[in-house]
């Protein structure tokens, strides 16, 4: 009961291997074909990219951000186009942008199709929605597996797992969207005799623009992280591949200023589909010439065709002379140098507290954790008495109060904090776990979750999950008590909401490969490292959902608590955050979406869990222990998910509110 038997573990993943041997060895001649078919078109966009003079492609791209918000992305664009050119990362940022350019297309395409199917087919819809939960909660890394066997080595891996990645998106927000049009206007379409066809492209469509658009944005977004990842399998010679290139080697400029590339690449691309998703609701009365209803077109062919010449004249327009790049790599080298050398003490004493006060209590228990090596003192009889007594006392104090749900939550975690989640036996967790999906969200999602669960059991990567849970739950906790901290703050103060929008939109625009490198050129590989870099990039969603749970607060309800004389303190703690929990708990649940998806890049500095087994198995080509590994971690995610939605649609359906 407390370790489950090897000899019962399910051969699944022998199972898996068998059937993708079949595959290929019958019907990869076909995907080979699909590859060599995909290939064409990828390089004859490299082609393109890379033949044109860097002055036309900047001025192309300056245009259609002009076009999307104006001048001042337009200057953010130069800025970036010019950052590319001038440090040397030109060629790199092409060959990254060729992909993103086929696979973008492909992914609406396929996006738009599933999205208009689901909405005219309910039996569709029951189909496709669950589809879609698997394919944005395997981790990227499981993707590139059975995309590696069947396609072969090369760039097509890419573009394929990022069509994958990358039309869920889509295909949601192109169900609400046709969802969301309104009967009147589907009436006022019918009464003008509008065909069906009509009615869905000429009205429907346009309707739904708006949200179409959003999904294109997030598709994209989503395609060319998807590009980067795969970069660590090689194939070509794009920015993904030079910054992972550069961890590898430990070198902390290059690495950093070759990410900044992808960082001001997604930041561009973000910028640019959200205003034409924004642009696309404005209606312009007046009548206009072809000449003004056009202008941004015409500007950037006259604009092209202009550089294009004066290239011809000038080479440096052309081709940015290598004279002319420069490198402030060594400089940070040698800052990160300094700072580690000087610093030494002062990193490692952080490092040690983390590990043996939070993580190592949270892995393995008070019981393995406090010895005289790590908290000074042995644990003694009178220590554990002590703790006992003390939870008791807390879970009793709890109970009277009337809070007996609180009571019970405070005994299960203190046996999780003296065992550790890898000492408890399974069938202990898998019981706690079912019964509270049953109590949030009823009998099929306890039966769901211990299914689930029982999936990881049975396929014998219970303690690597476990491993997985343990820190991406320290990171997760830490994320969202700190981000719900700073989003009250920011609810409160419009400077404070100011000065920290711009760094929740980089660190959610930025790649994860990004995040990892200043956490591992300071602290090195390992598990805090990973744990630093989740919490970087899973505390935005908490920040955000926070300041806008209490900014939209009804104003009554406001008003009523103050007419009633509530303090500061009572209006935030007993009014605003207990109305602005459900939306605070979609932001949890965000929190830990990106938590997972942060923790399995994270398997390239060294943690132990599911997201290792995923990486081990992409390196050895194993597939089924790979793609195992990978349903256990989407099992995981779905799990949170589901429980977290249910819990937030029950409070907000006890405190009268709309249900989204």
């Amino acid at each position: 009961m407390a370790e489950y038997p090897k000899d019962l573990i399910l051969p699944l993943s022998d199972w898996l291997n068998a059937v993708m041997d079949w595959i290929v060895d019958y019907f990869g001649w076909f995907f080979l074909g699909i590859s060599w078919a995909l290939e064409w078109p990828i390089k004859a966009v490299r082609f393109i990219l890379n033949w044109l003079p860097w002055s036309v492609t900047t001025f192309l791209f300056c245009s259609v951000a002009w076009a999307a918000s104006g001048w001042k992305l337009a200057a953010f664009t130069l800025f970036s186009m010019l950052y590319m050119l001038v440090f040397g990362y030109w060629s790199e940022s092409m060959n990254t942008l060729s992909l993103v350019a086929i696979s973008v297309p492909l992914a609406i395409l396929v996006g738009f199709a599933f999205g208009v199917w689901g909405f005219f087919s309910d039996r569709a819809a029951r189909v496709i929605m669950p589809m879609l939960d698997v394919l944005q909660t395997v981790p990227s890394f499981a993707y590139l597996l059975p995309i590696l066997m069947l396609f072969g080595f090369g760039t097509v891996v890419g573009l394929i797992a990022s069509v994958l990645y990358s039309f869920p998106p889509m295909v949601r927000n192109t169900i609400v969207g046709l969802r969301g049009v309104s009967p009147e206007v589907i009436e006022s379409g019918l009464m003008s005799g509008a065909t069906p066809r009509q009615l869905f492209w000429q009205v429907r469509v346009p309707s739904s623009l708006k949200q179409i658009l959003l999904g294109v944005n997030q598709a994209t977004m989503a395609s060319l992280s998807m590009v980067i990842i795969a970069s660590i399998i090689g194939g070509t010679s794009d920015i993904g591949w030079e910054v992972l290139s550069q961890i590898r080697k430990a070198q902390f400029g290059e690495s950093l200023l070759a990410g900044m590339v992808i960082a001001l690449m997604a930041m561009v691309i973000d910028r640019i589909t959200a205003g034409f998703a924004v642009r696309s609701g404005e209606y312009d009365p007046e009548k206009k010439t072809f000449a003004q209803k056009h202008r941004y077109w015409i500007t950037a062919a006259l604009g092209a065709v202009t550089f294009f010449v004066l290239a011809q004249i000038a080479g440096i327009l052309n081709e940015w002379p290598q004279a002319w790049e420069i490198s402030p790599a060594k400089a940070m080298n040698d800052g990160l140098t300094y700072l580690v050398v000087n610093f030494r003490d002062e990193i490692e004493a952080v490092k040690k507290f983390a590990f043996f006060f939070v993580m190592l209590p949270a892995k393995i228990g008070l019981q393995g954790a406090v010895s005289p090596f790590t908290w000074g003192f042995e644990l003694t009889l009178v220590h554990k008495v002590v703790y006992a007594v003390g939870i008791v006392a807390l879970a009793v104090w709890a109970a009277f109060r009337g809070r007996t749900q609180v009571a019970i939550l405070i005994l299960i975690l203190a046996i999780l904090l003296y065992f550790g989640l890898t000492g408890i036996p399974w069938p202990a967790l898998l019981l706690i776990c079912a019964v509270a999906g049953w109590k949030v969200g009823g009998r099929i999602l306890g039966l769901g979750t211990a299914l689930g669960l029982g999936f990881i059991v049975i396929t014998g990567i219970w303690p690597e999950a476990m491993l997985s849970i343990y820190l991406c739950g320290i990171a997760v906790l830490i994320s969202f008590v700190l981000g719900t901290a700073i989003g009250i703050w920011a609810a409160h103060n419009d400077m404070v909401s100011a000065i920290i929008r711009p760094f929740n939109d980089t660190l959610q625009t930025m790649p994860l490969f990004v995040l990892l490198i200043p956490f591992v050129m300071v602290f090195k590989i390992g598990e805090f490292t990973a744990l630093l870099a989740i919490i970087a990039y899973a505390i935005v969603p908490a920040i955000r959902y926070s300041e806008h749970g209490l900014r939209s607060l009804p104003a009554t309800v406001i008003e009523a608590a103050t007419m009633i004389g509530s303090t500061r303190r009572q209006m935030l703690w007993q009014v605003k955050i207990p109305l602005a929990l459900p939306v605070m708990m979609l932001g949890l649940n965000q929190t830990i979406m990106y938590g997972i998806a942060m923790l399995v890049i994270a398997a390239l500095v060294g943690t132990n869990g599911l997201e290792q087994i995923v990486y081990i198995g992409l390196s050895d080509g194993n597939f089924g222990v790979g793609i195992i590994a990978g349903i256990g971690m989407a099992i995981i995610a779905i799990i949170t998910d589901r429980m977290t939605n249910a819990w937030s649609r029950r409070r907000q359906e006890e405190l009268g509110l709309s249900v989204a």
